[in-house]
């Protein structure tokens, strides 16, 4: 017994021990039961102790082991920051029509969708009543004309006072403003195209009664096309005037151009956005006013920019950090970034060409922690 005691835990002699006082004290037919608890103590034990030796190697293992890294050495590369914004297509120009005064429609001329020049009538409103006053005035200004010059050939003569053919004279300036306002009225009752466009889907239809209110149709200038997004604030100084970005739409692989018009005068308070407008000059088939755009721009280029991966920082409360390798064991470095794309980060600060920056393991590594680099990129 004394040699076999090593092989097994105290824990297990014990129970193998209690197992054979037990089946000394019951009856023979529970004899068999004892010895299958003997038997069942003994593989327990040995589970017990080749678990127990598992894992004591397994400690050992992590606990004395170098902690395998994968590492980069800092190099200099062109590096730009992109940033892509969605925006909207709008036509160069786009208004309402609406009439200025409220009348009966008489002839309405409103291709809908096609294209009209500048001044076409698109829609004519009653307008005999003042055609009847123009001509009424228009008489009454022919005979007062003739009655001031009568009465100037009279004042050579001393036939009149001055004040009798002044006014004479201004009875006819009187008509001539009456019949310019006369025709004026007349003018609005004539809709007219503002600028050459295409026209919308017209809202009303012949005989119809309008006012001020109504919504004839909309016309667009859909030769040239504008397009607007909306930029962080701190990217608002690089949107100067003739800036020029690009941008995609769905349901084409082109790429267009466009330049910046202008911005807002403002930043909005509830985003922290600056609104851009920009100008595009092609007249693609893709391009509808109204589309939505993908717009890429390119805020700032380093063609010798000091880069580490992205996975490299570690981001703190007032800094950032990376870990530096040095002879098997780690270096917190204090670090500034500058710009960065999809995959690196420019370092601004804190590195120099050749340092060895580790990229995986970062949470687990420790100041006293011993390190092994099993992949340098």
């Amino acid at each position: 017994m004394s040699r076999s005691m090593p092989t097994f835990s105290r824990t297990c002699m014990r129970g193998i021990i209690r197992s054979l006082n037990a089946k000394h004290m019951h009856m023979k037919g529970k004899s068999r039961l004892a010895v299958l608890l003997v038997f069942a103590f003994v593989i327990a034990c040995k589970e017990e102790k080749k678990d127990t030796g598992s894992a004591a190697a397994g400690g050992a293992a992590r606990g004395g082991g170098p902690l395998q890294v994968e590492a980069f050495i800092v190099k200099t590369q062109a590096l730009s920051e992109q940033l892509e914004v969605p925006g909207t297509l709008m036509p160069y120009e786009q208004t309402e029509i609406r009439p200025e005064i409220s009348g009966r429609v008489v002839k309405l001329n409103i291709p809908e969708g096609s294209f009209v020049k500048k001044g076409t009538v698109l829609v004519k409103l009653f307008d005999e009543d003042l055609q009847a006053q123009l001509k009424k005035l228009q008489v009454q200004l022919q005979i007062n004309a003739k009655t001031a010059e009568r009465q100037k050939e009279l004042l050579t003569i001393g036939g009149i006072s001055q004040q009798e053919y002044d006014l004479s004279e201004l009875a006819v300036s009187n008509l001539k403003a009456d019949i310019d306002l006369v025709r004026v009225s007349i003018t609005k009752t004539e809709i007219r195209a503002p600028f050459d466009g295409r026209i919308g889907l017209k809202n009303i239809s012949d005989g119809a009664y309008i006012s001020p209110t109504t919504l004839v149709t909309t016309i667009s200038q859909v030769g040239r096309l504008k397009m607007e997004f909306s930029v962080p604030e701190k990217y608002s100084e690089l949107m100067a005037k003739g800036r020029p970005v690009t941008f995609t739409v769905a349901g084409s692989n082109k790429t267009f151009k466009a330049a910046v018009m202008a911005t807002e005068s403002v930043i909005e308070a509830n985003t922290r956005t600056l609104r851009v407008r920009t100008v595009i000059d092609s007249k693609a088939p893709e391009l509808s006013p109204g589309a939505f755009a993908k717009v890429g721009l390119k805020l700032d280029e380093n063609d010798k920019a000091l880069i580490i991966p992205t996975q490299a920082i570690i981001p703190q409360a007032r800094n950032k950090r990376v870990v530096l390798y040095s002879n098997g064991a780690p270096k917190f470095q204090v670090v500034s970034t500058g710009i960065r794309d999809s995959s690196y980060v420019q370092v601004t600060d804190g590195l120099k060409l050749g340092d060895t920056v580790i990229t995986t393991g970062l949470l687990a590594i420790r100041p006293d922690t011993k390190i092994k680099l099993s992949k340098v990129q």
